[in-house]
């Protein structure tokens, strides 16, 4: 079983407009509505691709029972978010059909409080026992410690799961002293980590603040991987249009199955390009178009080699 975190779950809707302009009034085409958050996307994906997952964070409120509901009879998908007091979070999408561009709304996530906190910790160990492999994914809600990724790892190290950590700023930083085996920022993320920009800089300096692996997102560009056993380099074959929501999760996900499914790193990229190039053409976040995906496998371009890392 892949455990995948999402303490600050959300109620992800989709919003299709003609063309989007500021301060005009627009008449939406279609809505959609789906469970979000970055680890529950990652979650909904390893199931499409064949895995047993588990998801755990925190659901509250309507906007909570409808992620539930939504995540209800997914196959492959086990459903352990703890309940809470304070409403699940919305994040709104509103893509531009003329353009296809996407224009993105996050709220700040509902309070926690210290006794949540403390039953999902518990929740946390108990389900680390059955897990192959743990990724903590997104932001933090308020009331949640900002070390809280960094007490997370640990825990997982100590139990002998390796841990996948995706998430930004602070929380990040704190998280990399903990050792985490794989990090996936993107370029952003890992210049506010490293102080440089330069992406081959960067990755080398997160490695030595104590990450394992480094998975820099460089959006169209691709990824960049520095490893234990080698740097390589993959991107697509082409900028793909559409709602780039979800696709840094799909990349996860493919980091995530390639990691225990123990394929090669190169093979491990292939995937993560071309599975976030196929939700990025997908109508809502925490899905693929499957024949993107599956055309896209022998189009992506892996340079690099092993032990030069």
């Amino acid at each position: 079983m892949i455990l995948t975190v999402t303490l600050n779950t959300a109620l992800d809707l989709t919003y299709r407009v003609r063309s989007l302009r500021p301060h005009a009034s627009h008449r939406v085409s279609e809505v959609i509505e789906r469970p979000g958050g970055k680890g529950v996307n990652v979650g909904r994906v390893l199931a499409a691709l064949g895995h047993e997952v588990t998801v755990t964070g925190f659901a509250g409120g309507g906007t909570g029972r409808a992620v539930r509901e939504g995540l209800a009879g997914t196959e492959g998908l086990t459903d352990a978010l703890v309940p809470v007091a304070g409403a699940t979070r919305r994040t709104i999408a509103v893509v531009d059909e003329h353009s296809g561009d996407t224009t993105q709304l996050n709220e700040p996530g509902p309070q926690i409080a210290p006794a949540e906190w403390a039953t999902f910790l518990d929740r946390y160990t108990e389900l680390l026992s059955g897990a192959s492999a743990v990724a903590l994914c997104g932001s933090l809600p308020p009331g949640v410690p900002v070390g809280a990724y960094a007490g997370l790892i640990r825990t997982a190290r100590s139990l002998g799961v390796p841990v996948l950590l995706d998430t930004g700023g602070e929380p990040l930083r704190r998280g990399v002293a903990a050792r985490p085996d794989i990090i996936k920022p993107n370029a952003d993320e890992l210049a506010e980590l490293t102080g440089s920009h330069d992406p081959l800089r960067a990755t080398e300096s997160a490695r030595r603040r104590g990450a394992h692996t480094v998975i820099a997102s460089l959006g169209p560009n691709g990824l960049l991987a520095t490893t234990p056993e080698g740097r390589w380099r993959a991107t697509p074959p082409g900028r793909v249009h559409g709602n780039p929501t979800g696709a840094g999760d799909s990349a996860v996900a493919a980091l995530l199955s390639g990691l225990v499914t123990h394929l090669p790193w190169p093979i491990r990229l292939t995937h993560a390009i071309a599975l976030s190039a196929a939700t990025v053409r997908a109508p809502a976040a925490g899905e693929f178009d499957r024949q993107t995906y599956e055309e896209l496998l022998g189009r992506v371009t892996v340079t690099g080699q092993a032990g030069v890392a």
